[in-house]
């Protein structure tokens, strides 16, 4: 699945002043994306705030980007749950027809065990008419998906073609690079390693970072995938101060106020989230006066 190797961007969802969903914003960040050179873009995962919109939300947000981009990239639906039997059903009734993938996070709260994990994701495989990457992303969900669990879902069900592992644990990386089927992806979900994680042979990133400086991380990205190791070190020393410093105040507060401070996109965020402190953005701004012109 070449086609998801590189940067992906997991999308904000941009919020106007009245709190609603701003479809001009969206737009505006598609076609950013996709003409800074990203891969291929995630669409209503956990950083698009998606557990805060309605199901008519939900379906704008798809209905334009699936519009905006118009073809230009492949498109990933983000779809997970606690609700293995409720998930299946959303699954079933979902229109597949302009994507290219489904991204599934493992349950989140009632932090299922080893073998839980394996029946959870065997049913959203068989259910899935499309290619399912999995999304290990323990600090939010209370769980972490081992790697040996990974490979026996993905060795028993050859449309699970890859994982986003966001641990930021570079030994589970390598436990997952050393005993992957072929072809199957180790993707990055982690904007601080990815790097590491991309020239220890993993196929690129799902990134928050990236999508305010997309150009930017997409260098460093496909330095690494090219091999180029001291360039890739060098543009990760460079970046590393602003990637730690967007998720000091949750994700997506602190990507929101980078991007808004680089091309003006609305701060707001939904309850219980607030927007990144006024502390943050100066330390944002002051982060990126020091990047000088390489972020414009």
């Amino acid at each position: 699945m070449t086609k998801f190797v590189g940067i992906g961007t997991a999308l904000v969802t941009p919020f106007n002043a009245q709190n609603e969903v701003d479809v001009l914003a969206l737009k505006k960040l598609v076609n950013h994306n996709i003409n800074s050179g990203i891969n291929y873009l995630v669409v209503l995962g956990t950083t698009a705030e998606t557990i805060t919109l309605s199901d008519a939300e939900q379906q704008l947000v798809i209905d334009t980007v699936v519009a905006e981009n118009n073809s230009r990239v492949p498109l990933v639906l983000g779809m997970g749950g606690s609700n293995t039997h409720a998930l299946v059903q959303k699954i079933n009734a979902t229109d597949f027809s302009h994507f290219d993938a489904i991204l599934s996070v493992t349950p989140y709260y009632n932090k299922p065990t080893q073998e839980g994990l394996k029946a959870h994701f065997s049913e959203v495989a068989k259910a899935a008419p499309i290619p399912v990457i999995l999304y290990n992303v323990p600090s939010r969900t209370g769980v972490n998906m081992l790697p040996k669990t990974t490979l026996e879902i993905a060795h028993s069900h050859p449309n699970v073609i890859g994982i986003k592992e966001a641990k930021g644990d570079m030994e589970q990386i390598a436990q997952l690079l050393a005993r992957k089927p072929e072809g199957f992806l180790v993707v990055s979900g982690d904007d601080a390693t990815a790097y590491q994680t991309t020239l220890a042979g993993g196929s690129g990133v799902i990134s928050v970072v990236g999508q305010a400086i997309p150009a930017q991380f997409s260098d460093l990205i496909h330095s690494a995938l090219r091999g180029h190791s001291s360039e890739a070190n060098r543009l990760n020393e460079q970046l590393q101060v602003l990637i730690e410093a967007i998720f000091e105040e949750g994700n997506p507060a602190g990507v929101k106020a980078l991007m808004n401070i680089i091309d003006s996109y609305p701060l707001q965020v939904r309850l219980p989230l607030l927007p990144a402190s006024a502390c943050l953005q100066d330390k944002l701004k002051n982060s990126l006066v020091a990047l000088g012109s390489l972020v414009s």
